[in-house]
C-alpha cells in the first residue's frame, strides 16, 4: 500500500530514490519523503526531507533545500493510521532523532507498545503506527548499551556528531575529520541485530527499512506480510516495495521472504531469518519490460487486482479485530457506543458495485445487529424525499470518496439530522471528511476501472461493522464474535486457494462462452447481490448484455429468456451448519431445475464436497467452505474471473473499457 526504495552504492541517492518513488507511486500518494546519508560535506548525519501530497511536493521541498548523498531511503504513504500530514510522512524517527524508519503495513499492537514506550519516558511526534517501530529500535539499542557486557562502542565521544537534519545543511558541520571516521558503528549492537529483536516485538503486517546515523552505509529491511525486494546491481543494492521502482537499475532481483531481515552495504547484502541465522539470498532475472513491471507481470491491471484480493481483505480486517477474543476495534468514530445502541436503522447509500456490497451488507447487519437496513442508489436517494432523522445512521460505500451521487446522498442525511459513516478506499477523501467515522478499506490503489479487489474490500469492511455494531448493540455473544472473527481470518487464504484452482476452469468456460449475446446470473438471499455483481463485471468489459436476478423471481417473468443459448450463473452454495442456509441452497436448486428444464445452459457456484450439483448442471465451479455471512467474498472471484477471460477472448480492453471512468466526479 506504500511504496519504499532504498540505495546504497556509488551514485547520487537523491535522484535514484525518487525516479523509483515516481514508479511506485500508484501504490500511494498522500504524502512522501527521503532520508540520505554519505554526504562528504556533512559526515556522520542523516538528512532528511518530507511533504505532505503527491510526490511533486517532495521534489518541490528538495529543489527548495537541496541534499545529496550516497545511501538513503524514501516513502511514498498511503495513510492507514493518523492524517496525511507532513508529520505523519515517512521516515520517522526514533526519539533520539538519529535513526529513521520507513513502513508499509499496518502494527496491530502498536498502542499497547505505544504505551509502554511513553511509561520509559518516549515522546511521539506523529498519530502513526509506524513511529512505534524507530522508538522500539531505540529501546533495543538503549537495552543493549545498558547490559555490562554490551561490546566497546567505538567512537563513542563523536557520536553527538551522528545527527538527523531537516534543515538545510550548514557548510561546516561536525568537527574535523570526522568524515573518515563515519563508517564505522558507534552503536551498541549491530543495527540489524536491534531490528531483529525490536520486530519480534510487532504484531501484524510490515516491510520496513531502517537507517542509523551511528551505521553508516548500511541499510536494514524486514519483511512480515507486506511484499519488498531486493535489488542486485553492479556495486550497488537496492530495496523497494515492488519490483518496478527499481527495474530501471537492475533485473537482479531477490524476493524477501516473512521472516526475513537484510543488511545491505557497499559490501554486499547479507540475509538472516529474526533469529540472526544465515540464509542465503536467492536471486532471479526478471524478464519484464517497464510497463509489465507496473503490473507485476499479469496481463492487465484487473488480473493483477484480481489476485491482489487475498492481502485486500487481510489489510481491511488487521488492527481492526482480535483473534483472541473475537472483540472489534474501530478506532475512527466519532460515533458513541451510546448513539449505535439507540439507533434505530440504517441507510446505505452507494452507486454501482458499492451498491451491491450496501446490498450484501444489510444481510449481515440486519442478522447480526438486529437492526433495520435500507439500501438506496445515491444517485436516487434524495429525489425520493427520505425521511431519515437524528436516530438514523447514514453509511456511504464508495471506492475513491469522490463519487458525486455519495457525496449528495451524504449532504441529505447530514442535512436531515443523520450522523454518517464512511467506508472508503482514499484516506482524506471528500466523504471521509464530512462523517463522522470512516473504516477505509485499505485495498490499496485499483487501476482497474471494474473494481475488484474493491468489492471484496468493501464486503469485509461490511462484515466487520457488523460485528462492531452488534457488539455495541449487546446482540452477538463472546463465542459467536470468537467464531466468526477466526473465520474471517481464513478467508485470505481461501481466496488464494479459489485463485489457484478456478483461473484454468474459467478460462476454458470463456472459450464456450464467449460468443454469448446474453447472460442470466442467479442467487437467493445474501447471494443476490453477488449475482447483481457478477452481471456486472460482465457488461462492464466484454460488453455483453448480462443480467442478475433473484432466483425466486425467475418463475414471474424472465424464465421467457431461457433457451438452449442462454448461459445461466447460479449462486447455489451453502453452510451446512446454517439451517436458512440449507433452505437457500435446496430452493435455488429447484430454481436451476426450472432452468434445465427449459434447456439453459447452467454454470453453478458451488461449495466443495458438493458434488450432487454436477448431475443437474452443465459447469460446476467449486468454492471452500465458510459460514453463510462470508461466502459473498469468495463466490465473487470466480465470477470477476469468469468476466476477465470472455473480455480477453472478445479482445475488449479489460483495463480501460468504454464509456467509463474510475471515479465518477460528475451526476
Amino acid at each position: 500500500m506504500c511504496g519504499i526504495v532504498g540505495y546504497i552504492g556509488p551514485k547520487s541517492v537523491v535522484p535514484v530514490i525518487i525516479e523509483g518513488l515516481r514508479r511506485l507511486e500508484y501504490r500511494g500518494y498522500d504524502s512522501a519523503g527521503i532520508a540520505v546519508g554519505g554526504d562528504p560535506e556533512h559526515p556522520g548525519q542523516l538528512l532528511l526531507r518530507r511533504a505532505s501530497g503527491k510526490l511533486r511536493n517532495l521534489e518541490a521541498v528538495i529543489a527548495a533545500g537541496p541534499i545529496h548523498g550516497t545511501y538513503g531511503i524514501g516513502h511514498t504513504r498511503w495513510a492507514t493510521h493518523g492524517r496525511p500530514t507532513e508529520e505523519n510522512a515517512h521516515p520517522h524517527r526514533d526519539g533520539t532523532g538519529t535513526l529513521v524508519v520507513v513502513h508499509n503495513g499496518i502494527v496491530e499492537n502498536y498502542l499497547q507498545l505505544k504505551q509502554a514506550l511513553i511509561a520509559k519516558g518516549h515522546v511521539f511526534q506523529s498519530e502513526t503506527d509506524t513511529e512505534i517501530i524507530a522508538h522500539l529500535i531505540q529501546d533495543e539499542l538503549e537495552k543493549a548499551a545498558a547490559q555490562p557486557h554490551s561490546p566497546d562502542r567505538t567512537l563513542a565521544s563523536n557520536e553527538s556528531e551522528a545527527v538527523l537534519s531537516d534543515s538545510i545543511p550548514t557548510t561546516n558541520p561536525g568537527a574535523p575529520g570526522l568524515a573518515s571516521e563515519t563508517s564505522v558503528s558507534t552503536l551498541p549492537i549491530p543495527l540489524d541485530e536491534a531490528v531483529r529483536r525490536a520486530v519480534k516485538r510487532l504484531t501484524g503486517a510490515f516491510a520496513i527499512g531502517v537507517l542509523s546515523a551511528h551505521a553508516p552505509d548500511t541499510l536494514v529491511a524486514a519483511r512480515m506480510g507486506p511484499p519488498a525486494v531486493l535489488g542486485i546491481g553492479d556495486n550497488e543494492y537496492f530495496l523497494a516495495s515492488d519490483v518496478p521502482g527499481i527495474l530501471h537499475h537492475t533485473r537482479n532481483i531477490h524476493f524477501l521472504a516473512d521472516g526475513e531481515v537484510a543488511t545491505l552495504t557497499k559490501q554486499g547484502i547479507t540475509l538472516t531469518d529474526f533469529d540472526g541465522a544465515e540464509l542465503p539470498l536467492k536471486v532471479q532475472r526478471i524478464a519484464w519490460d517497464p510497463i509489465q513491471a507496473e503490473k507485476a507481470g499479469y496481463k492487465h491491471f484487473m488480473l493483477k487486482e484480481i489476485n491482489e484480493q487475498p492481502r485486500a481483505v487481510r489489510d481491511t480486517t488487521l488492527g481492526r479485530v482480535s483473534l483472541a477474543t473475537g472483540e472489534v476495534f474501530l478506532h475512527d468514530m466519532q460515533i458513541t457506543a451510546a448513539e449505535f445502541r439507540s439507533a434505530t436503522g440504517i441507510t446505505i447509500a452507494a452507486c454501482g458495485t458499492s451498491w451491491h456490497a450496501g446490498l450484501a451488507g444489510k444481510f449481515m447487519i440486519e442478522r447480526l445487529a438486529r437492526i433495520p437496513v435500507d439500501v438506496d442508489y445515491a444517485s436516487e436517494y434524495r429525489y425520493r424525499d427520505p425521511i431519515p432523522d437524528a436516530s438514523t445512521l447514514g453509511l456511504l460505500i464508495t471506492q475513491s470518496g469522490e463519487t458525486a451521487d455519495t457525496l449528495a446522498a451524504q449532504q441529505e442525511l447530514i442535512r436531515k439530522g443523520s450522523k454518517t459513516l464512511a467506508i472508503c478506499n482514499v484516506v482524506g477523501a471528500a466523504i471521509t471528511r464530512a462523517a463522522q467515522g470512516t473504516i477505509t478499506t485499505n485495498a490499496g490503489p485499483e487501476i482497474g476501472v471494474a473494481s475488484t479487489k474493491a468489492f471484496t474490500a468493501q464486503l469485509t469492511a461490511l462484515f466487520v461493522f457488523a460485528l462492531y455494531l452488534a457488539q455495541q448493540r449487546g446482540t452477538i455473544s463472546s463465542d459467536e464474535s470468537l467464531h466468526l472473527v477466526t473465520e474471517l481470518s481464513h478467508i485470505p487464504q481461501k481466496l488464494e486457494t479459489i485463485l489457484r484452482s478456478v483461473d484454468d476452469q474459467c478460462c476454458q468456460l470463456a472459450k464456450s462462452f464467449s460468443t454469448a449475446r446474453d447472460f442470466l446470473f442467479l442467487g437467493r438471499g445474501i447471494h443476490y447481490p453477488i449475482a447483481l455483481e457478477g452481471a456486472l463485471k460482465l457488461k462492464e468489459i466484454s460488453y455483453i448484455h448480462a443480467e442478475g436476478y433473484p432466483a425466486g423471481e425467475m418463475k414471474h417473468g424472465p424464465n421467457a429468456l431461457i433457451d438452449e443459448t442462454l448461459p445461466v450463473v447460479c449462486i447455489a452454495t451453502k453452510d451446512p451448519a446454517d439451517p436458512s442456509s440449507v433452505l437457500k441452497y435446496e430452493k435455488t436448486l429447484s430454481n436451476i431445475q426450472e432452468v434445465t428444464a427449459r434447456s439453459g445452459r447452467v454454470i453453478a457456484i458451488a461449495t466443495e464436497g458438493d458434488d450432487s450439483i454436477a448431475q443437474l448442471v452443465e459447469h460446476v465451479i467449486h468454492i471452500p467452505p465458510a459460514p453463510e455471512l462470508l461466502l459473498p467474498i469468495l463466490e465473487v472471484v470466480p465470477l470477476q474471473l469468469l468476466a476477465y477471460h470472455i473480455a480477453v477472448r472478445r479482445g475488449c480492453d479489460v483495463d480501460q473499457p468504454r464509456n467509463l471512468a474510475k471515479s465518477v466526479t460528475v451526476e
